[in-house]
């Protein structure tokens, strides 16, 4: 049974009372910028905050938190890295007839069905899956819509690189990473007044089946694999695959370096803080 990290209970306690959090304060804290003396530009530290499983609404709650704190400054650039439990989300085109399977029947298969206001189609999301959701400003990293998605995009084929996996972004018409004609990572993003939320989802050796029941990302004819199904060797860890995206992710959008936050509050008890 998937254990769920009980510590973002404080998280969503406080976003939602009025009670004040140093814990969380503490969280928020900006990374100190420096300059590099040689080149006189401001080099940038991206936070990376490792939650472990995480239900789906948990971590949307968090990013539109975190979206609204990064648009007033209060907290850096920054990355949650993560994963959910069996869990379907669709885009804002709503395109549930890519669904196969009735949606009462979600339950009793132990997953859930999320709307979201992100870009792309249905997808699926699950255990031994990478997720990485970015909350970054576009102007600050100097990126556009565009480039950003190319960047994500980099990320995953890099990391399957590392792997000798060679992986490609989609043809025309066709979104995320792909190995031949089979998906190893899926791209959905929204940008709100130049920030940025959701984000990739990366397959490490998670279980293929979920996919049966969806139309993935709306492209039909196409298959699905992971990093395990490419690799006939061992693989590493999933948080070693984890730690290789994240410090793609800071290369690639020229972050200086990495400051992992392990050290997040623990709340036993829901609603309090």
């Amino acid at each position: 049974m998937l254990e769920i990290e009980p510590w973002i209970w404080l998280i969503l306690s406080c976003i939602s009372g009025e009670q004040h959090c140093s814990e969380l304060d503490h969280m928020f804290n900006f990374a100190d910028k420096h300059l590099d003396s040689k080149n006189m530009t401001v080099r940038r530290a991206l936070e990376v905050w490792k939650l472990g499983i995480v239900k789906y609404l948990d971590a949307l709650k968090l990013q539109e938190k975190l979206l609204l704190d990064r648009k007033i400054g209060r907290v850096p650039d920054l990355v949650l890295s993560l994963q959910h439990p069996p869990t379907y989300t669709l885009g804002k085109r709503k395109t549930d007839h890519n669904l196969l399977i009735p949606e009462s029947d979600l339950k009793s298969l132990g997953a859930e069905l999320h709307y979201t206001e992100r870009g792309g189609d249905i997808t699926f999301h699950g255990p031994r899956q990478a997720i990485l959701y970015p909350i970054f400003s576009l102007r600050e990293i100097g990126f556009g819509a565009r480039k950003y998605v190319e960047g994500l995009e980099s990320v995953m084929i890099e990391v399957a690189s590392m792997h000798g996996v060679k992986a490609r972004p989609g043809d025309k018409g066709e979104t995320g990473v792909w190995v031949g004609e089979r998906k190893i990572g899926a791209i959905g993003v929204r940008i709100s007044s130049g920030i940025t939320s959701h984000g990739l989802a990366f397959n490490i050796d998670n279980d293929l089946s979920w996919y049966e029941n969806i139309v993935p990302c709306g492209i039909e004819g196409k298959g699905v694999t992971s990093l395990r199904r490419e690799v006939s060797g061992e693989l590493p860890s999933d948080d070693v695959i984890h730690d290789q995206l994240i410090q793609c992710l800071a290369r690639i959008f020229r972050f200086s370096d990495v400051q992992m936050k392990h050290d997040l509050p623990v709340l036993p008890i829901r609603g309090q803080c």
